[in-house]
């Protein structure tokens, strides 16, 4: 376990409340040969067959090898963690969608920055699966002849990487990876949930003639009052709200009845509730005048035709719904909701009761697609793959979506095959590895146009891969980092004004990335403070479920007193 790991659980306990339990005494082992699983250029140490784990490795750091880059803990374990165990990152290969268990692999995994990804590893069929028995020529760096070999990108292998971007750098990339959708105009009742692609400009005035704010009479003057009557001596009859025909006109001494929402007639002076109003006879009285204007609401009161009621950019909601057709709107000019598509990988999992037989219940495909919903989605399937190389190729390759969510499978590990698929559709790695706790070996990758088009005439759109690493709370900081804003670029949303909060208690942090903490709000006013919950681990959900928000803390921790960035849940 390397140090970064052993600091993040020691983290998770803390936050647990339970303590770490005393190791027993490490047995005297055998040395043994080193299991060699793939050659993945991600991981240029690995590329020597039967290497002696207890050699000192190239770069004089045995614990490198020996903690997931390539050695034994990291991938010997197959299934030994309620998953695939440790592929070269304590977060990438998960227990996928699990609630419990943490890989052993290194955290390094998550190490290239933005640009192609490295091409695919030799002795390897397309789509990351072995290609079955290999014949090695004397030249071949596999060859048992030759004894370790280098593989041929290691002499410029992570010393050509950038560094993983730090977690504000990651959703900067995100965000500014993708353009808005295509806007159209679109009937009100297919408009929700869709952002607004236009300013909201009102087309009449708003209200658009006087009228009445309550149920009463119409009076004219100070008072008493006699009710109008008709060119046959009858008093005349009340106004209802729709009334086609214009308001006779009142004059000075006059009163008619008048129900909410009808024309105010010309010469009125004020609405006189029907509750204060008290007629005697043919008089009409109130113990309080009212002041002129009482209960009415001017023409153009909220809005004159032309006023923009909205700026481009917001969500489409039923207030906004209601607004646009009070303003005269039948259609509006809106961005679509961006197509999603969920991939949850993992042979290891099980879709209904209990866990059993080394397999764990999958916790993210329930959890991802209503949170990308949430988060302006149209989420139009959640497809279980396993760890089947040629049906994720396949379902790649032919998805119509905006956006791919894959769910573990993040890393290099020996079925880890979401970057060698990658590779074989020549994606562009925006994202590889970000410097956040938990969640640090997420993706984000272009992978070109879509194959078919929407519909007829449209241009295929440009696709994007969100890959979020198996653990749950780690899933959750891969949405909330690179799946939320590449999503609110898509729907052309304008960004969300940024908060802070102050933090009520002590909060620890990593040396160097940050962390996202689920925290809840307690008092009001100057008094409000949040404090972190417990059982936060990169594989715990228990935490997030009773939240308010997650607390964006960065590198070192942060004191009781310390403003620090909240991110909300989107609902």
């Amino acid at each position: 376990m390397s140090g970064a790991d052993e600091l993040d659980e020691a983290i998770a306990l803390a936050n647990s409340g339970r303590t770490r339990p005393e190791p027993p005494p490490a047995p005297r082992l055998k040395r043994i040969r080193r299991i060699q699983w793939s050659e993945s250029p991600d991981n240029p140490q690995n590329a020597g067959n039967n290497v002696d784990p207890a050699a000192e490795p190239p770069n004089g750091h045995p614990s490198d090898q020996a903690a997931g880059h390539g050695g034994h803990e990291g991938h010997a374990n197959h299934g030994g963690y309620a998953g695939h165990g440790g592929t070269g990152s304590h977060e990438g290969r998960h227990e996928r969608g699990s609630s419990g268990g943490h890989g052993t692999g290194s955290p390094g995994s998550g190490t290239g920055g933005p640009g192609p990804l490295p091409p695919g590893n030799p002795g390897e069929a397309p789509g990351g699966a072995r290609s079955g028995p290999q014949q090695h020529s004397p030249g071949d760096p596999q060859d048992p002849r030759r004894g370790p070999q280098q593989h041929p990108q290691s002499q410029s292998g992570d010393s050509a990487r950038k560094p993983p971007p730090s977690w504000s750098e990651a959703v900067a990339l995100a965000s500014s990876a993708a353009t808005a959708l295509p806007a159209e105009n679109v009937p009100l009742a297919h408009a929700l949930g869709r952002t607004l692609a236009a300013p909201l400009r009102a087309l009449t005035d708003l209200p658009p003639f006087d009228t009445s704010a309550m149920d009463g009479w119409a009076v004219s003057g100070p008072g008493p009052w006699e009710p109008a009557r008709a060119a046959d001596g009858t008093e005349r009859p009340g106004i209802l709200a729709g009334d086609r025909s214009e308001p006779t006109q009142l004059a000075d001494g006059e009163a008619v009845r008048i129900a909410t929402g009808a024309r105010i007639p010309s010469g009125t002076s004020a609405v006189l509730r029907s509750e204060a109003a008290r007629r005697t006879g043919t008089r009409l009285r109130t113990a309080t005048p009212p002041q002129p204007g009482t209960d009415i609401r001017p023409r153009g009161q909220e809005c004159r035709k032309g006023d923009e009621l909205l700026p481009s950019g917001p969500a489409v909601t039923p207030a906004v719904l209601g607004l646009a057709a009070a303003a005269g709107y039948d259609e509006l000019p809106a961005v679509p909701r961006p197509r999603a598509e969920v991939l949850v990988l993992g042979d290891e999992l099980l879709h209904r009761g209990l866990p059993r037989d080394g397999r764990i219940r999958d916790a993210l495909g329930p959890m991802v697609e209503p949170w990308l919903t949430a988060l302006g989605a149209e989420v139009t399937v959640t497809r279980l793959l396993g760890d089947d190389a040629e049906a994720l190729y396949e379902a790649l390759a032919t998805t119509t979506a905006d956006v791919v969510v894959t769910t573990g499978g993040t890393a290099a590990g020996p079925v880890d095959h979401l970057q060698p698929t990658l590779r074989r559709l020549d994606a562009q790695l925006l994202v590889h590895g970000v410097r956040v706790r938990p969640g640090h070996p997420m993706l984000l990758a272009a992978l070109g146009p879509a194959t078919a088009q929407h519909s007829a005439g449209k241009k295929p759109r440009r696709r994007f891969l969100v890959g979020l690493p198996g653990n749950p709370l780690a899933a959750i900081s891969g949405l909330v980092t690179l799946a939320a804003p590449l999503l609110r670029a898509l729907a052309g949303r304008t960004e969300p004004e940024p908060r802070e909060a102050t933090l009520g208690a002590e909060v620890s942090g990593h040396p160097h990335d940050t962390r996202l903490v689920p925290v809840r709000y307690e008092g009001s006013g100057i008094r409000a403070r949040i404090r972190p919950l417990r059982y936060a681990g990169p594989a715990m959900l228990r935490g997030v479920a009773s939240c308010d928000a997650l607390a964006v803390v960065p590198p070192g921790g942060g004191t009781p007193g310390t403003d620090v960035p909240v991110l909300e849940l989107p609902w």
